[in-house]
């Protein structure tokens, strides 16, 4: 076992541990525990967030849900819902997720299962220290369409193509939206309230429709 603190998060590795004991996990814990799992082939990653790990996500989410209200399109938040898909070995809770192009295929679901219905359209990560599983190969063997992934200091936009992950400048789910642009409004969270910037980004949405 290995565990690894920081100011933004504590992460405790585990290794060869079997899906039905990652399944059993999951099953024990419930939805409403303090931490997170990633689960690739038999290592377990277990990430408790603090502080600076929270705090970019929530701002994300923010401008996700702005995004989709000024440009009137309906999504499905998934939040940190377990995606997991037992013949390709693996699991993972994102920091925030969200159903766009594929909100009707889940519209009025109460739960999600991966080997029947699509995974969501876009992805958050937030990883401020390196993460002790591979998280782009676990949501590519996932399907998950488009990846965000903030390490702290810089904001990453990938899209999955034929099966990899290929970073980009533009979003899939929000063609409007380039990383330079997004990457902007987060070091301004650094230093604005959170209404004030939530206001500044809907002013920027509106100004490139």
């Amino acid at each position: 076992m290995l565990t690894i603190s920081t100011l933004a998060e504590q992460r405790t590795v585990l290794q060869n541990i079997s899906w039905q004991t990652f399944e059993t996990l999951l099953a024990e814990t419930g939805e409403d525990r303090g931490y997170r799992f990633a689960y690739d082939g038999g290592t377990l990653e277990i990430m408790t967030p603090r502080f600076d790990h929270e705090n970019p996500k929530a701002n994300l989410g923010n401008f996700i849900v702005a995004l989709a209200e000024e440009l009137d399109i309906e999504i499905k938040s998934a939040g940190s819902t377990t995606l997991k898909r037992e013949i390709v070995k693996r699991g993972i809770e994102p920091d925030n997720c969200y159903y766009i192009q594929n909100e009707p295929a889940v519209r009025g679901r109460q739960d999600i299962d991966l080997e029947i219905d699509p995974p969501p359209d876009l992805a958050i990560e937030i990883d401020i220290t390196s993460s002790s599983v591979d998280k782009l190969g676990i949501y590519s063997a996932l399907g998950v369409p488009e990846l965000w992934r903030y390490n702290g200091q810089v904001l990453r936009f990938y899209q999955w193509v034929e099966g990899y992950y290929v970073e980009c400048e533009s979003s899939l789910a929000f063609p409007l939206v380039s990383v330079s642009a997004m990457s902007r409004f987060i070091q301004q969270s650094k230093t604005m309230g959170e209404i004030a910037l939530l206001k500044a980004f809907r002013a920027w949405v509106r100004e490139n429709l």
